[in-house]
């Protein structure tokens, strides 16, 4: 039996794995049996520990750290694949991290075995509804080069951002889409509140296929993008969203695009889910103590003296 796989791609803090819940969700509602594969940027993987909730007999999550060299990441990405064409899955859905190279996922199911088990089903891009600031030139390109082969570009947070701020979104990823591989968007963007989708909203995503897009790559993610890893760290939940929000505000930290991770206080664990627009904390049953900033070339040195305050 060959197994559906889908994408779901998308920039740094866009909402990839808050889509991933909802789209998951319905899978299951309509009877798939689901592997989720995260396909992390570091060693650490906090998405993963964000979705177990959705484990159960229906769905596995499994996970590709990405704290190695390219080919070593390739490598494991496509035995864990291997690993899961075994498993019995209806649908498998890969969630890589924010600053991915769509190719890369094209290029492994091109390979024997997995091109006899997998077929692409849906490549999903997200992407954060409230406007970004100006992204620098290799920012830009990266944005653009993961929405461009989408089938369907899925905005998140429409319900928190004003309609003109929406419509500027709209407008900055159709304009960034057709500068680099001249693709004319037309109905591909959902700019809706994903509670209220209808029906045909569903069916249109599920259909949504993929496009593959033509453009010259221009940077590679290895040169721009760093992440920092805080263990064990104690603090508050009140003074991790403290330092968050001077992180993003302070220029000697560098270019940070997404603080996430876990802190525990009167044994409860909390998540943290940080974007520049967007900072949000939950509870979450279980967590480890660990912070990840995520950036372009952010200073670590500065951003030591906020975290460990």
């Amino acid at each position: 039996m060959v197994i559906k796989i889908d994408l779901v791609t998308g920039f740094l803090g866009s909402g990839k794995t808050t889509f991933i819940k909802w789209y998951v969700g319905m899978l299951k509602k309509m009877g798939y049996k689901v592997g989720i594969l995260e396909n992390d940027f570091g060693a650490v993987n906090v998405d993963m520990m964000l979705l177990e909730e959705l484990a159960d007999e229906n769905c596995d999550i499994e996970t590709v750290a990405g704290a190695c060299d390219k080919d070593c990441h390739i490598r494991r990405f496509k035995t864990k694949l291997i690993a899961m064409g075994m498993c019995g899955y209806d649908r498998v859905v890969v969630e890589p991290s924010g600053i991915f190279d769509t190719d890369e996922f094209f290029d492994v199911l091109r390979e024997y075995p997995l091109d006899n088990w997998y077929e692409t089903g849906n490549v999903i891009a997200v992407a954060d509804a409230k406007p970004e600031s100006e992204l620098s030139e290799q920012s830009e390109y990266l944005f653009a080069s993961q929405l461009a082969g989408a089938g369907v570009i899925m905005l998140s947070r429409v319900q928190e951002t004003e309609e003109k701020d929406v419509q500027k979104t709209t407008e900055h990823i159709a304009k960034a889409v057709k500068e680099l591989c001249g693709r004319q968007l037309e109905n591909e963007i959902i700019a809706k509140d994903w509670s209220a989708l209808s029906e045909q909203d569903m069916n249109r995503i599920l259909c949504s296929g993929y496009y593959r897009a033509d453009f010259t790559k221009r940077f590679s993610k290895d040169d721009i993008y760093q992440s920092i890893y805080y263990l064990n760290v104690d603090i508050s939940l009140s003074k991790l969203i403290q330092a968050a929000e001077k992180i993003f505000d302070s220029p000697e930290c560098g270019r940070v695009f997404r603080i996430k991770g876990f802190v525990s206080e009167d044994d409860q664990w909390y998540e943290l889910n940080a974007a520049k627009n967007s900072i949000k904390t939950s509870p979450i049953a279980s967590g480890q103590k660990v912070i990840i900033v995520i950036g372009e070339s952010p200073k670590k040195d500065a951003i030591d003296k906020i975290i460990m305050l």
